[in-house]
């Protein structure tokens, strides 16, 4: 028996699953394109859905949020239709055998600073920064970060109609108003990347997207995390192991080996006030610096491209456009917590390069 969504759309196989629900391959019947299909029991003791297709909604036009195409209650379930998006950075990371190389990382690294931000000017924050929420485009959209599943995200300020503001009628205004800071708050989120003020019950804002994300990319550059595999007899005294060893690991430790961005980075967010407004240009330029500095090509040549082409990645730097060091006399140096200076290839087109990513 065919079953079908909205009376216009067809349900297929199962592909995977969020926060709450799971989701479906699905196909319009009348243009034969191809959709995600997001179920939830309407009996789901805490439902997400409506919600999250709100937030969908309110973030639409952003690059990199899939669009959404219907939301309905079909049957017993709540139906969420979006653009079908490809593999997950998770599914990508173990594709290449849980390492990313580091241009990888500086491209990725990039787009989802741009894509927290993208939400961040929303007034939502995700809550959930993690590799399985961060998804591949297809066809001409190969090359684009998208982030999905907000089921956990949340506003973190509202509209506060005053006086002496920015006006939008003639005698009010508009101000957004920062949530209140709050402790002993449950964990939201996955351990493995919560923020260390999350651990410790504080309500969530920006800094913590961005202090996950943190953990995201080194996770990507060590292909672990120095708190993973840790065993407790519940989720509970878990939670506080790792909680336990993220404290207990300094940030030099954890970025030792990689270039000096990832510790100032790391370093930033960990310091920025409950309500401050991060300095996203400033966190992209970090890892933009270091990939011109690198001589890297911006020709969003990822690893997974170059196992799926190539076998392997023996001729990888050739083929993705690293520049091999053409003067060896010439100092082009990028320091890593390790402390000591790698000589980096130089780049004959790093203006042209410069221009390209500004």
């Amino acid at each position: 028996m065919e079953l079908r969504v909205g009376n216009k759309y067809r349900l297929g196989r199962k592909i995977g699953s969020g926060s709450f629900g799971d989701i479906y391959l699905g196909t319009n019947i009348m243009t034969n394109e191809e959709v995600a299909i997001k179920l939830e029991g309407l009996k789901t003791r805490h439902p997400q859905l409506h919600t999250e297709a709100r937030i969908y909604k309110h973030c639409q036009g952003a690059d990199g949020v899939p669009t959404i195409k219907w939301f309905g209650t079909e049957g017993d379930f709540n139906v969420l239709v979006m653009e079908l998006l490809g593999p997950s950075l998770e599914d990508l990371f173990n594709y290449c055998s849980r390492r990313f190389t580091l241009k990888t990382v500086l491209l990725l690294a990039d787009q989802m600073i741009q894509r927290i931000h993208d939400i961040h000017k929303k007034d939502y924050i995700h809550r959930d920064i993690k590799p399985d929420n961060f998804l591949m485009g297809l066809g001409k959209k190969g090359n684009m970060v998208y982030v999905i599943d907000f089921g956990l995200a949340k506003r973190y300020q509202h509209p506060e109609t005053k006086k002496g503001c920015i006006q939008t009628s003639e005698n009010d205004c508009i101000r957004m108003k920062h949530i209140e800071y709050r402790e002993h708050k449950n964990l939201t989120g996955t351990a493995r990347y919560a923020s260390i003020n999350t651990h410790l019950g504080i309500e969530q804002s920006r800094r913590d997207d961005l202090e996950s994300l943190g953990y995201v990319l080194m996770y990507f550059n060590r292909g672990s995390l120095p708190w993973q595999g840790l065993r407790a007899a519940t989720k509970r005294q878990k939670y506080e192991r790792i909680s336990e060893k993220k404290l207990s690991t300094p940030l030099e430790e954890l970025c030792k080996g990689y270039p000096e961005a990832f510790f100032t980075y790391s370093r930033y967010v960990r310091a920025m006030a409950f309500d401050e407004a991060p300095d996203y240009g400033m966190l992209r330029h970090l890892f933009r610096t270091v990939f011109i500095e690198y001589g890297f090509s911006c020709d969003y040549a990822y690893d997974w491209n170059m196992l799926k082409f190539n076998g392997n990645r023996d001729n990888q730097n050739e083929l993705s456009g690293i520049c091999k060091l053409d003067d060896p006399h010439r100092k082009n140096t990028v320091k890593t917590r390790s402390g000591q200076v790698n000589v980096k290839p130089s780049n004959p087109h790093l203006e042209s390069l410069r221009k390209h990513l500004s």
